[in-house]
C-alpha cells in the first residue's frame, strides 16, 4: 500500500478469528514514531496513482516512492506479466519457476518504495517486435480485461504507463502492447456494457481523470512523432523517516531485480534532481500536476470533510514520545470513517487506520508454527504472542473443524484446529491449471491480479480497544534459523503426503523401443504407504502396472522403474510431445506431484508442487559418437537432454579445458551464456582452441555482447555486437533457409529438411552473430522475422584444424527440453561433426 506501516492487516476470508479484551494503557512502542507521522500524513490524502508495464523491472522504481512516500498516495504498478519468458542471471530455473521468482522480486521492490503489486494473467513469450504480434500472441480481450478488472479494483485518479502508444515504440512489442491495452481499458473500465462480469462480481465501473505516458527525456514532441500536452515534474526528494532520499531508495528497489543482474542498484546512492516528463494520452490534460483537478481531500466524499479535519487534528496533536496519546482522537476519526459507504480506498483507508491505530498502542502479534508445511487432515499446532496481555480470548473457527484454545500467559496461547482434508494443495495460482500459449489459466476470478496466494491459514486476531473491535489479520510462520532475513520466515504451505519425482523431465524414446523410467517417491510423513502408477498417452505400453511402496520414516525415498515402449513405426511427421504422468494413491486419495523448492539469497523459499509429469517424444534420431563434455554457463538442461539422446554427459570445468583432459570425447558444448558468466573460460579457451586443432568438436551456445568476460568467441574472428532486437529471430515460425544444403550439418547423420524446423517454441533464436570471418565460417541458415532482412548469423560452422567450431544463436536450450524432434536432430548432426 502507500502507507509505510510494520502491521498485518490485508482482509482476510474465513480466518480463525481470536478475541482479547481491553488493553492496558502502558504500551511498549515498535513502530518508529516518524514513520506513525508520516502514515497519518498519508491517511489525510486520497490520491491513487497506477503505473502500468509490461514486465518486472519495467517500472520507475522512482516515481513510486515518490508518489507513495513523498506525497503519500495509494501507488501501484501493474506488471502485465510475470518475466517468465526473460533469462535467468543466478541459476538454470526458466520460464514459469522464473515467473515466480520475478514475482516475489516485484514484491521486495515494493518493500522499498511502499507500492501495491498487480498483475495480469498474460505470460511473457520473450522478446516480440511488434505490438501486433504481442497482442496475437496474448489472448488479448482477457488480458485488457484484467487490466480493466485491476483499475475498478484499485480506482486510480492517474494511470501512468511506461511506454508509448503507436506510433511511439516501447522498444519491445511488450512494452508498446502494455500501452495500448492501458489506453484501452482506461475507457472501458468506465463503461458498464464492458466486461459486465466483474460488475456481477462486486466490482463497480471507474473514470480515470487521465491516462498518462512517463516519457523518455525529449524536449517537446515525442518519439516517431507522437505528440502530446507534457506536465514537467521533479520527483526527487528525502524520505523523512529512513533520511534516504527517493533515488537512493528507488535504487534498493530496483536492486531486488537480481535475476536481471540488478543487483548492482542496491549500493547506488542518488542525490540530485530528476525531472520527469508525463506525455497525455487520454483522458483530460493536466497542466502543471499530475492531479490537476484531483480532489485529492477526503472532501470527495459526501461528509468527508469531517474525516479529513479530524486526521488533519491528529497530525497536528501527535506526540512523537507519546503516540499511545493519539488513541482516542484515533478512534473518534475511526468511527466516522466507519459511517462512510465502503469502496475499495475507503476501504484501504480502514486498513491504513487501524495499522496506524496499532502502531501508536504498540501492539504485535506473532503467530507460528513448528513445521511450515501440513498434510490435509493432519492437526495444526499453532503458538501464538500479544505484545500487549489480554485479559480474555475466546476463539471462533470458520470452517468445520472446532480448534482448541490454551492460554500460557496473558500474552500468549497455542491453539490446535485440523487442516479439512479437502485444503488444496499449495501452488501459485495462477500455475494450478493448464493454461495457453500466451495466457495463464485463473478459475477463481477473484484471485486475477493478485501477486501471490491468500495465506493457507488465514487467522485474525480481534481485540476490544475502549469499546472498538480492532481486528489484526495475521497468517502463522515458521521462524527458520541461520538463513538469509528473506528466508527467516515461511509461510505455511500445503503438502501431499508423498512427492514424486522422475528421473529427467523429458523422454526421448525411438519408435518402437523400450526406455527404462524411474520414478522417486519420497515420503512427507510417517508411515506413507500406498501405489504408485504411471498414465501414458495412447499408442504407448508401460510395465508393470501399479507397484506398492511403503516409507516409514520423514524423507524416505524409494525409487521405481517402468518400462515404456514408444509406438511403433512412425508416422511420417512425428507426433507431438505427449505426457507421462505418475499417481500416487494413499489412504484412497490420488496425488500427483513433484516438489521444486527455489532458493535465492534474497528471496522467500519458494514451494512448487506441479503436476509430475514429464515429456515424452518418439522420432528417428540417429547419432554419431558416444561421449560429450558440457561447460555449464548460465544454466540449462540440454546437458540431461544430452542424455536422453544416448550420450554419456560429463561435466566440465574450465580447468578440463586442456587437450590431455578433454582426450577420449567426442564433442564439447559449452553452456548458455558461459562467454558472460564464466570466469575461467578466458585462460582456458587456448587449451580447447587447441583440443579443436586436433580434431575435435566444440559447440558453442549464445551469448550476450555486454559482460563478456573475453572477446574471442571462435578460433576466427567472431561479434555479436549489435543492437540485440535486429540479430534474433522471435517468430518461431520463420522459414529457415538452407544456405550450404551440401555441408555435413543439413546431411549427416540426419538429413534436415523444412520439417525439422517446424513445431519450435518461443523463438528461432537470439543474439545471433553480427560479423565474421567469411574465410573461415560457413553460415549454415537464414532466416528473419516478417518485413526484415534475412540474418544469416544463426548457426555457423569453421573448420580449424582437423576439428570443428560451431556458434550458434539458435534457442536449443529452449527446443530440446520442449521435446523438438528437428531441434534434436540437427543437435545430433552438430556433434556429429567429423565423425
Amino acid at each position: 500500500m502507500a502507507f509505510r506501516s510494520w502491521c498485518r492487516a490485508l482482509p482476510v476470508l474465513g480466518a480463525i478469528p481470536i478475541i482479547a479484551a481491553a488493553l492496558p494503557g502502558d504500551l511498549p512502542r515498535q513502530t518508529p514514531a516518524a514513520a506513525i507521522q508520516q502514515d497519518l500524513r498519508s491517511f489525510g490524502t486520497t490520491g491513487t496513482v497506477l503505473h502500468i508495464g509490461a514486465h518486472p523491472d519495467d517500472e520507475n522504481t522512482q516515481l513510486i516512492t515518490y508518489l507513495s512516500l513523498g506525497r503519500g498516495y495509494r501507488a501501484a504498478y501493474l506488471s502485465l506479466t510475470r518475466g517468465d519468458g526473460g533469462q535467468n542471471e543466478l541459476g538454470k530455473d526458466f520460464d514459469e519457476k522464473l515467473g515466480v521468482l520475478r514475482t516475489q522480486e516485484l514484491l521486495a521492490a515494493r518493500q522499498f518504495d511502499h507500492g501495491r503489486q498487480f498483475f495480469t494473467r498474460a505470460i511473457d513469450f520473450g522478446f516480440s517486435k511488434s505490438p501486433e504480434e504481442t497482442l496475437r500472441f496474448w489472448d488479448r480481450d482477457a488480458v485488457l480485461g484484467d487490466v480493466v478488472r485491476v483499475i475498478r479494483q484499485f480506482r486510480p485518479d492517474v494511470i501512468v504507463t511506461r511506454f508509448p502508444i503507436p506510433p511511439g515504440s516501447g522498444g519491445h512489442g511488450h512494452h508498446t502492447a502494455s500501452a495500448i491495452l492501458a489506453v484501452e481499458a482506461f475507457k472501458l473500465a468506465a463503461d458498464p456494457k464492458a466486461y459486465p462480469e466483474q460488475l456481477a462480481q462486486g466490482l463497480t465501473v471507474w473514470q480515470a481523470k487521465r491516462v498518462v505516458w512517463n516519457s523518455f527525456s525529449f524536449g517537446g514532441a515525442g518519439p516517431n512523432g507522437l505528440n502530446g500536452p507534457v506536465v514537467k515534474m521533479d520527483i526527487a526528494g528525502t524520505d523523512p523517516v529512513s533520511g534516504e532520499t527517493f533515488g537512493t531508495i528507488a535504487n534498493h528497489s530496483r536492486g531486488m531485480h537480481k535475476t536481471q543482474g540488478l543487483g548492482g542498484f542496491s549500493g547506488r546512492a542518488d542525490t540530485g534532481p530528476n525531472v520527469q516528463n508525463f506525455m497525455l494520452l487520454a483522458g483530460e490534460p493536466a497542466a502543471t500536476d499530475l492531479m490537476d483537478g484531483v480532489d485529492t481531500t477526503w472532501a470527495r466524499y459526501p461528509g468527508g470533510e469531517e474525516i479529513g479535519r479530524l486526521a488533519a487534528d491528529a497530525l497536528a496533536v501527535f506526540k512523537p514520545d507519546d503516540p499511545a496519546a493519539s488513541v482516542s482522537a484515533l478512534l473518534a476519526l475511526r468511527t466516522k470513517l466507519a459511517a462512510l459507504p465502503t469502496d475499495p480506498l475507503v476501504a484501504d483507508k480502514r486498513v491504513q487506520l487501524d495499522c496506524i491505530l496499532q502502531s501508536c498502542l504498540g501492539l504485535t502479534v506473532e503467530t507460528n508454527i513448528a513445521n511450515a508445511e501440513a498434510v490435509p487432515g493432519e492437526p495444526l499446532k499453532l503458538s501464538f504472542a500479544f505484545s500487549v496481555a489480554a485479559k480474555e480470548v475466546d476463539v471462533r473457527y470458520v470452517g468445520s473443524h472446532s480448534p482448541a484454545l490454551k492460554l500460557s500467559s496473558p500474552k500468549a496461547g497455542e491453539l490446535t484446529a485440523v487442516l479439512p482434508v479437502d485444503t488444496p494443495l499449495t501452488q501459485p495460482y495462477w500455475l494450478r491449471a493448464d493454461g495457453a500459449a500466451g495466457i495463464s489459466r485463473v478459475d477463481d476470478p477473484s484471485l486475477i491480479g493478485r501477486p501471490e496466494n491468500p495465506p493457507a491459514i488465514p487467522l485474525e486476531h480481534v481485540f476490544t480497544v475502549n469499546g472498538q473491535t480492532l481486528v489484526i489479520t495475521d497468517e502463522p510462520v515458521q521462524v527458520v534459523a541461520a538463513v538469509s532475513a528473506a528466508q527467516a520466515r515461511r509461510r505455511v504451505a500445503v503438502i501431499p503426503p508423498v512427492s514424486l519425482a522422475f528421473n529427467s523431465d523429458i523422454f526421448l524414446v525411438a519408435p518402437g523401443t523400450t526406455k527404462a523410467v524411474t520414478v522417486e517417491v519420497t515420503a512427507a510423513r510417517t508411515n506413507a504407504r500406498g501405489a504408485l502408477r504411471l498414465e501414458v498417452p495412447a499408442g504407448w505400453q508401460l510395465a508393470p502396472g501399479a507397484q506398492d511402496f511403503r516409507l516409514p520414516n520423514v524423507g524416505d525415498k524409494a525409487r521405481f522403474t517402468f518400462n515404456l515402449t514408444a509406438p511403433g513405426q512412425p508416422a511420417a511427421t512425428p507426433p507431438a510431445p505427449g505426457r507421462l504422468t505418475a499417481v500416487a494413491e494413499v489412504d484412497g486419495h490420488r496425488y500427483s506431484n513433484q516438489r521444486q523448492e527455489l532458493r535465492y539469497a534474497h528471496l522467500p523459499v519458494q514451494l512448487l508442487q506441479p503436476p509430475a509429469r514429464a515429456r515424452l517424444a518418439s522420432f528417428p534420431l540417429a547419432t554419431r559418437g558416444l561421449t560429450v563434455g558440457y561447460l555449464p554457463g548460465a544454466g540449462d538442461s540440454v546437458a540431461e537432454c544430452l542424455e536422453q539422446m544416448g550420450y554419456v554427459v560429463q561435466r566440465l570445468a574450465g580447468a578440463d579445458l586442456t587437450p590431455e583432459k578433454l582426450k577420449g570425447l567426442d564433442a564439447v558444448v559449452i553452456g548458455v551464456r558461459a562467454f558472460n558468466e564464466r570466469t575461467d573460460l578466458k585462460d582456458a579457451f587456448p587449451g580447447l582452441l587447441a583440443w579443436v586443432e586436433a580434431g575435435g568438436t566444440v559447440i558453442a551456445q549464445y551469448n550476450r555482447p555486454n559482460s563478456l568476460k573475453t572477446g574471442q568467441l571462435g578460433p576466427y574472428p567472431l561479434s555479436i555486437e549489435g543492437p540485440a532486437p535486429a540479430l534474433r529471430v522471435t517468430d518461431e515460425t520463420a522459414p529457415v533457409t538452407v544456405l550450404a544444403t551440401d555441408h555435413a550439418v543439413v546431411n549427416t547423420p540426419n538429413k534436415i529438411g523444412p520439417a525439422d524446423f517446424d513445431g519450435w517454441v518461443q523463438e528461432r533464436g537470439a543474439y545471433f552473430a553480427s560479423s565474421w570471418d567469411n574465410d573461415h565460417y560457413t553460415a549454415l541458415f537464414a532466416m528473419n522475422d516478417p518485413g526484415e532482412a534475412p540474418l544469416k548469423g544463426s548457426l555457423l560452422v569453421a573448420k580449424y584444424g582437423r576439428g570443428h567450431y560451431v556458434y550458434t544463436g539458435l534457442g536449443f536450450f529452449r527446443q530440446l527440453p520442449a521435446g523438438v524432434p528437428g531441434a534434436y536432430r540437427l543437435f545430433a548432426n552438430l556433434l556429429a561433426l567429423g565423425k
